[in-house]
């Protein structure tokens, strides 16, 4: 790396901080609540059973209220929070493209660069924890920067097939392997091996095409201005009603399939097609919430936003506190999904916190600066200058 520079940041257009101006809080805000939103579902596999994340009745329930909560979380959270940040990492991809253009820089080897670095964090990640994404996002970025400047036309058409691939393929994967325990293993049930390689193989079909998919109808809603917030707020607001109320009650679908075939390993597969098909107007719906509530003035915005801006940080966190406290401070103590629930909260709590209180002092995450520097190969100015610091509220950082 280079000497730190003598002169703050802003002063180097190649790689300065993001001022203000160019700030898209709507984008912030949705990272903030993606990030927030996907601890739920991750939160299952650091206290519960591997089954767990899929199956209600692997592990965790005890009494009727863990029963309420894991089917709420089923169908208001489960892959909807990781469709809004896989929609933005999609957003991101074309942005710092489309900066870097401006700056001069190189685009496509600077973010080749880019995402090699991040596929290095995430290999480090999955070190720690199994259910890793950044390697994944990693990997289907490049495909993003090769297809960014299609028409939003045709990102949104292949993005709906591909996000849809594993829901499609789910039904023909099911009869190929019936109930077999052998095969479903520990994506079903309690206590058992490795999952088959038929189940995997849908596993990593479901769970690669939904990311890229997603990524691609993310691009296509930037190109039309949607998730930037640059439409007038009864379309949001229709937006809304339809997309949460259409993909809540297809979503539905799958719990009920579940209960009334008592968790059979019959319907392991099948039971996802209604998550599946209900995911993408769900994120739309919650994208259009999100950004009503960008315009209103709450003056909890900013927490949220600061959440967002430091997203890699806080998934990364998440992680090593969850591991920390469930997996093994309270492993031994019976967890059910009520008291998971109630950690959430907390994590949530300190987050929203932390983020705001770093960010009065720091220009960045600690892991978003670090890769920062790593992109740019230059030492990056992390701390605010003490009278900035000191002087600007929340609602005025850059």
């Amino acid at each position: 790396m280079t000497a730190p520079p003598t002169t703050d940041a802003t002063t180097n257009p190649a790689s300065g901080p993001v001022v203000k101006a160019e700030r898209i809080t709507s984008l912030d805000l949705i990272r903030g609540v993606a990030i927030l939103g996907i601890l739920p579902m991750n939160a299952l596999a650091f206290g519960l059973d591997r089954a767990a994340y899929f199956n209600v009745s692997a592990d965790g329930v005890e009494q009727p209220l863990d029963w309420v909560v894991g089917v709420l979380t089923m169908v208001v959270i489960d892959q909807k929070m990781m469709a809004l940040f896989s929609l933005l990492f999609g957003v991101g991809v074309v942005i710092f493209a489309e900066r870097a253009a401006v700056k001069g820089r190189r685009v496509v080897w600077l973010s080749l660069w880019r995402f090699a670095l991040l596929f290095a964090v995430g290999l480090a990640h999955a070190a720690l924890w199994f259910g890793d994404i950044l390697t994944l996002y990693a990997l289907c970025a490049p495909v993003v920067l090769l297809l960014r400047k299609l028409p939003a036309r045709i990102l949104a058409t292949v993005g709906v097939a591909l996000a849809l691939v594993g829901t499609v393929t789910a039904p023909f994967f099911q009869s190929a392997v019936g109930d077999d325990p052998a095969e479903f293993g520990d994506f079903w049930f309690a206590d058992a091996a490795a999952m088959g390689s038929t189940v995997e193989t849908w596993f990593l079909l479901n769970a690669g095409g939904r990311a890229l998919g997603l990524m691609l109808i993310g691009v296509a809603l930037y190109r039309l201005g949607i998730v930037q917030g640059e439409r007038n707020a009864a379309y949001y607001r229709r937006l809304a009603i339809w997309g949460i109320g259409i993909g809540g009650a297809v979503t539905a679908a799958g719990p009920v399939l579940h209960i009334a075939t008592d968790w059979s390993a019959d319907t392991a597969l099948t039971g996802t097609v209604p998550t599946g098909l209900g995911t993408i107007p769900m994120a739309l719906g919650y994208l259009a919430v999100i950004i009503l509530w960008n315009r209103s003035g709450s003056r909890h915005l900013e927490r949220f936003r600061n959440a967002g801006r430091m997203a890699l940080t806080n998934y990364v966190t998440q992680t090593i506190i969850g591991l920390t406290t469930l997996g093994w401070l309270l492993d031994d103590i019976g967890l059910t999904r009520t008291m998971i629930a109630i950690w959430i909260l907390a994590v949530w709590a300190l987050q929203l916190w932390w983020s705001t209180w770093w960010l009065q002092r720091f220009r960045y995450g600690p892991f978003e600066w670090a890769w920062r520097c790593g992109t740019y190969r230059s030492w990056q100015p992390l701390r605010r200058p003490r009278a900035t610091a000191r002087r600007v509220p929340p609602r005025q950082l850059e």
